[in-house]
């Protein structure tokens, strides 16, 4: 099916799409409402890319005819700068609409959870996470997105062992998504006297935040038990119940929260992260099936992936995954993530492309 003839069936839907919206019994439905509106904003905006490229394709046709049929010298000069014009325009055009033309992860509106883990490196690698996680949270704070701490554990050097946090907004899954795996740091610690080069590791894991409907998660495979919280050291920081620990009995999963205020908050909390984690844990097992016949450029789901380096000394960031370095590592720090973000996400583009192909 050629570009012209997918971009004629888009056309067709947007204007399915906006004669459902016309409907007067949708204002009371308003799920279906926010649906109908989103899929008519995305349908929108590939017509618009279409209705370009259509007519980008359409007057270099005419040009190319004037070109033939002048008899004018000035107009024949005229027809020949518009073709070289369009045909400099028009395979810019074709790949924006062939790219809006893929169809889109279908997580990629999802909200997160995150889960950072301190790896090898000891307290260098707990300092590295929190690190992490302010990158994190100034990057959201900047696409004016919300984030939630769910859980954490701290130790004495103000590092965390692990931490794990909600992130809402609009399209969160689509931009953070390739921050799963392990990230490396190598520079000096603080404590270190003879200026050795330390490497560190601290682990990523994206969860999309997963709907009842995603999930189904049958209570008799779960152990719930309340428990005292604790701080840092692991002493305990009170005597009541709030806290919740969930045990997956069937695949041995953990879930531990705190940070809510009352044991039912809690308790809500926990149960999405392991509806999270259950749901995660199956999109992993499906990927793993797919690479099994061809290795992916992209990873977004191992998280024993080494994805991305951060040299100190060389003030260097390098991921692997599409072998591009960058500098500016404070910057990066303090949630200026974006050129990575759109790197990454053209790559994935470039991947799913040839896969069409």
């Amino acid at each position: 099916m050629n570009l012209l003839t997918q971009f004629n069936a888009h056309k067709t839907r947007l204007k399915e799409l906006e004669s459902s919206l016309m409907d007067p019994e949708l204002l009371s439905d308003t799920k279906k409402l926010r649906e109908l509106n989103e899929a008519y904003a995305a349908e929108r905006a590939i017509v618009e890319i279409g209705e370009r490229y259509e007519k980008a394709s359409t007057d270099l046709e005419g040009a190319r005819s004037t070109l033939v049929e002048a008899e004018d010298d000035e107009m024949k000069e005229l027809a020949q700068e518009e073709i070289d014009e369009l045909e400099k325009t028009i395979p810019a055009l074709e790949q924006e609409l062939t790219f809006a033309l893929i169809p889109p992860d279908p997580m990629d509106k999802k909200n997160i959870i995150v889960e950072i883990r301190a790896g090898a490196g000891g307290d260098e690698a707990s300092l590295f996470a929190a690190e992490l996680m302010r990158m994190y949270q100034l990057f959201a704070e900047g696409q004016g997105w919300k984030m939630e701490l769910i859980g954490a554990s701290r130790n004495d050097v103000g590092g965390f062992k692990e931490v794990s946090f909600g992130i809402k907004g609009s399209n969160v899954f689509s931009n953070l998504k390739f921050e799963s795996g392990v990230h490396r740091v190598q520079r000096v610690p603080e404590t270190e006297k003879q200026g050795r080069i330390h490497t560190s590791t601290i682990t990523v894991a994206v969860l999309p935040e997963a709907e009842e409907v995603d999930v189904q998660l049958d209570m008799k495979d779960l152990t719930i038990e309340a428990t005292t919280s604790t701080g840092a050291g692991g002493q305990s920081v009170n005597t009541t119940y709030s806290a919740i620990r969930i045990i997956h009995i069937p695949t041995g999963m953990i879930v531990y929260c705190q940070e809510e205020r009352s044991q039912k908050q809690n308790k809500e909390r926990a149960l999405s992260i392991m509806r999270a984690r259950i749901y995660d844990m199956e999109r992993e097992k499906a990927r793993k099936e797919r690479e099994d016949a061809r290795r992916g450029q992209i990873g977004t789901g191992s998280r024993s992936e080494k994805i991305r380096t951060y040299n100190f000394p060389q003030d260097r960031i390098t991921d692997h995954r599409i072998k591009k370095s960058y500098h500016n590592i404070a910057g990066v720090l303090t949630g200026e993530l974006q050129p990575l973000i759109d790197d990454l996400k053209g790559a994935e583009m470039e991947e799913k492309l040839s896969e069409i192909n």
